[in-house]
């Protein structure tokens, strides 16, 4: 699919159709092309939990906000985010390079995930970035490490309905030339 196509038609998709799952081999596909993304010194610190069996994905879902739930309970994949914490715009020392200090990490991985939505797209598999959610409760579900925060959970899978594109902030609204 043509570059410009796939960020047109890339939406949040908020109902999937639960006859339809997603192989093991596309869920790596997607994460081999969010590693694919720029960090900061090359630190690599995105990781990804994935829930695709019944039970683990159940698991996950109670651990999303009320609304959050509904959205993601007929989705193939539930894909848990997180970074290492204390790396991307840190020193070796440990000192930060800035005032952001984890903030990189979170931005590295918004970049990594922006990567992965859009081979989702490329690959027919629709989305969404779902932030609502109890942090402790998935670092125990999924026995994640405590040096990496937690930042969302993208549900993947085929959309049940057709939904509008979103109306978009004019240019002059968001662009600043000096």
């Amino acid at each position: 699919m043509d570059f410009d196509r796939i960020i047109e038609e890339r939406r949040s998709i908020r109902q999937y159709n639960a006859d339809r799952t997603i192989s093991i081999v596309s869920i790596e596909k997607l994460i081999a092309c969010a590693q694919e993304a720029p960090t900061w010194k090359n630190s690599q610190t995105g990781r990804y939990y994935v829930a695709i069996g019944d039970e683990s994905k159940k698991q996950v879902l109670e651990c999303l906000a009320q609304q959050n739930q509904k959205v993601a309970e007929s989705a193939s994949a539930l894909i848990v985010t997180t970074f290492v914490s204390h790396r991307s715009g840190f020193e070796r020392s440990g000192e930060p390079t800035n005032e952001l200090k984890d903030g990189w990490g979170c931005y590295d991985l918004g970049i990594q995930n922006a990567f992965l939505l859009l081979k989702a797209t490329d690959m027919g598999i629709d989305s969404i970035v779902l932030g609502l959610r109890d942090a402790d409760a998935l670092r125990h579900v999924l026995n994640i490490p405590s040096e990496e925060i937690i930042v969302s959970v993208i549900a993947l899978g085929y959309r049940d309905n057709d939904v509008m594109r979103p109306k978009r902030r004019q240019m002059a609204d968001i662009l600043h030339v000096m």
